[in-house]
């Protein structure tokens, strides 16, 4: 079954039998659990294995002094609904306003006991500008969609609100540009883990100061989200290029994708109740000779690491208007490097 799903990688018939073999040993053990397998990859110089499997969100709640009004754009997706619960389990002032082009019974949304009113799209521009006086101190959270990325932050430079862009895709490149003609304060990244964000930035670390490490090393990656995301995760795609810079020669299209449910709980080991919510990435290096292997693995189930990195995110930002930064523009490795996190 494993060796269908990794059809893309142009490895051989024994390469796949032995991957899949591999693969469902290191990913069915329930999470947290050492199997005699998992113990044996020291003696292959299998480097690490990261799960981040967490229980709803109870954070602690914010200090007084960062108790401030937060607009969570757009609460009626699942990720812009768990950062609104976390905002409100922080002890953050949750602004009753969002977004949608989502059609919502009465057209308001009940969160943590909270009404929540639903506009349109089209009324964006007008309720920002009206309900910023009643909440002068607000930040404003983007969960979105890709395409309209670049148009909210255009929206929100335009108001001068301060936000955090969690939402991936759109051009980066123009995002940032118009953040720093707008003199905007705002927290950018495609990647609120704070964990993962910190395995990102070893592997950068990694490839800045060792190029060309792995040079001749063949990498073969595995991705596993919910049905509904259809591309490559951004943090495979992170990855993969510090696996790049270190000197593995790897296309993005031999990225296996994981999508189908029956193979994510059979072959890489989901459990049933996150096979709506999670991401499971899986990077595996064979020497030329194939004597030396190396694994790194991170797996997400739910969203709350996500959402209490986005609150995380909104109070820094929220420290450093605050302090009058002169910087304005920040992205987690800032946030992780204030260390100030819950």
């Amino acid at each position: 079954m494993l060796s269908a799903a990794f059809a893309a990688h142009p490895a051989t018939a024994a390469a796949l039998q032995r991957h899949s073999v591999r693969t469902r040993q290191l990913f069915w053990a329930p999470i947290g659990t050492a199997t005699p397998t998992q113990r044996s990859r020291e003696a292959m110089l299998s480097v690490t294995n990261a799960v981040a499997s967490r229980s709803p969100v109870t954070a602690r709640a914010a200090p007084r002094q960062l108790s401030f009004p937060i607009l969570v754009n757009s609460c009626t997706g699942k990720m812009g609904k768990a950062v609104a619960e976390a905002a409100v389990s922080a002890g953050l002032q949750l602004v009753p306003v969002s977004f949608s082009a989502v059609e919502v019974p009465d057209g308001k949304l009940n969160i943590c006991d909270r009404d929540i009113h639903i506009h349109d799209l089209s009324e964006s521009e007008r309720i920002l500008s009206s309900i910023v006086k009643d909440y002068p101190d607000m930040i404003v959270v983007d969960y979105t969609v890709p395409d309209a990325v670049n148009v909210n932050a255009e929206l929100y430079c335009k108001l001068g609100l301060p936000f955090v862009m969690g939402t991936t895709g759109g051009d980066r490149q123009l995002l940032n540009k118009t953040v720093q003609d707008a003199n905007v304060y705002a927290v950018i990244s495609p990647q609120m883990g704070k964990q993962v964000v910190a395995f990102l930035a070893a592997m950068e670390i990694m490839a800045e100061k060792f190029p060309g490490a792995f040079a001749g090393y063949k990498l073969e990656v595995m991705e596993s989200h919910q049905a509904t995301k259809l591309d490559v995760s951004g943090t495979a795609k992170a990855v993969i290029s510090c696996f790049q810079k270190l000197g593995v020669s790897f296309d993005m299209n031999e990225v296996n994708l994981v999508r189908d449910p029956e193979e994510q709980m059979a072959i890489v080991g989901v459990p049933e109740e996150h096979l709506a919510g999670h991401a499971f990435h899986n990077y595996h290096l064979t020497s030329p000779d194939e004597t030396v292997s190396f694994e790194f693995q991170h797996n997400v189930c739910g969203r709350s690491i996500y959402a209490e990195g986005t609150i995380d995110a909104a109070m820094f930002l929220r420290k450093k208007i605050q302090d009058g930064a002169n910087k304005k523009l920040y992205d987690m490795i800032d946030v992780l490097r204030e260390g100030n996190m819950r």
